[in-house]
C-alpha cells in the first residue's frame, strides 16, 4: 500500500493548525504541524514532506525568509503561503520568495483544500508519469518525467510553479498567450484582473533562470497588450 501524502504546516496559531491538520487529515493526507519557522524548515529538509503549507508571519521571522531559505536547499515541493494581509505587495513578495500559491485570511477551508488538491495534482499527476517525454526550449532541455531543466551539463533549480509555467510555453511555442490563459493553465483556477501580476512576477523570476540575459529576454517575450510567447 502506498504512503499517504505527507504535508507540512508551518503556522504559530494553535487554533488555526489543529484546525488545518484535522480538516487535511479527513482528506487522508498524512499532515505534521510546526509552530516555528525554523523549526519547519529542519522538518522539511530532513522529512521532504509533499507540500508545504507557510503563514507569513511567524514567531522566529518572515515566513518570506524561510520560504527563500527552503528553496535555496534546495527544495522544490510546492509552497502555499498564508497571510492576513490583502494587499498585493504580500502577494509579489511571496511569489518572489518561491511560494506556488498565495491564500489571504480569514478563508474557508474547502477552498485550502482544493488550491492544496491543484498543487499537488499539477505538482506530482500530471506532469509526471503521465507526461514522460522530453521537451526543449532553446538549448534548454525539459525532462517532464523527473521534473529536471538542464542547459549542456549545468541543471536549472526551478520551483514546481516555474518548471509548470516553462512546460507551457515549451507546450505553446510562437503563440501569444495572455495571461488569463496563463494563470488557468497553470494555476488551475479562474483568472482575476488582481490575480494577473501573479504570471507577471513568476515569468520575471523564471527569465531571471532561464535567460541568458533576463533584462533583454530571447525565449520568453512580451506581447505588448496580450501577454507572452515563447520565441519560435
Amino acid at each position: 500500500m502506498s504512503q499517504p501524502t505527507h504535508i507540512l504546516i508551518i503556522e504559530d496559531d494553535p487554533a488555526v493548525g489543529r484546525s488545518l491538520r484535522a480538516g487535511l487529515e479527513r482528506d487522508g493526507y498524512a499532515v505534521t504541524w510546526k509552530a516555528a519557522g525554523a523549526e519547519g524548515v529542519s522538518f522539511a529538509r530532513d522529512q521532504k514532506p509533499q507540500l508545504i503549507i507557510l503563514d507569513v508571519r511567524l514567531p522566529d521571522g518572515s515566513g518570506f525568509d524561510f520560504c527563500r531559505t527552503i528553496r535555496r536547499m534546495g527544495l522544490r515541493q510546492p509552497i502555499l503561503m498564508l497571510t492576513v494581509q490583502r494587499d498585493e505587495v504580500d502577494k509579489i513578495l511571496g511569489l518572489e520568495a518561491g511560494a506556488d500559491d498565495y491564500l489571504t485570511k480569514p478563508y474557508r477551508l474547502g477552498e485550502l483544500r482544493a488550491r492544496v488538491h491543484a498543487l499537488l495534482r499539477r505538482a506530482y499527476g500530471e506532469l509526471s508519469a503521465a507526461e514522460s517525454d522530453v521537451l526543449y526550449v532553446g538549448d534548454l532541455l525539459i525532462d517532464r518525467t523527473r521534473g529536471q531543466v538542464t542547459r549542456g551539463s549545468q541543471a536549472i533549480n526551478l520551483s514546481p510553479t516555474e518548471f509548470r509555467l516553462l512546460v507551457y510555453f515549451a507546450r505553446h511555442p510562437g503563440q501569444a498567450l495572455t495571461r488569463s490563459q496563463i494563470l488557468d493553465a497553470v494555476w488551475g483556477y479562474d483568472a482575476e484582473v488582481e490575480d494577473e501580476n501573479t504570471v507577471t512576477v513568476s515569468i520575471r523570476r523564471l527569465r531571471e533562470k532561464i535567460e541568458p540575459q533576463p533584462s533583454r529576454p530571447s525565449l520568453i517575450l512580451t506581447v505588448p497588450g496580450i501577454g507572452y510567447r515563447l520565441a519560435g
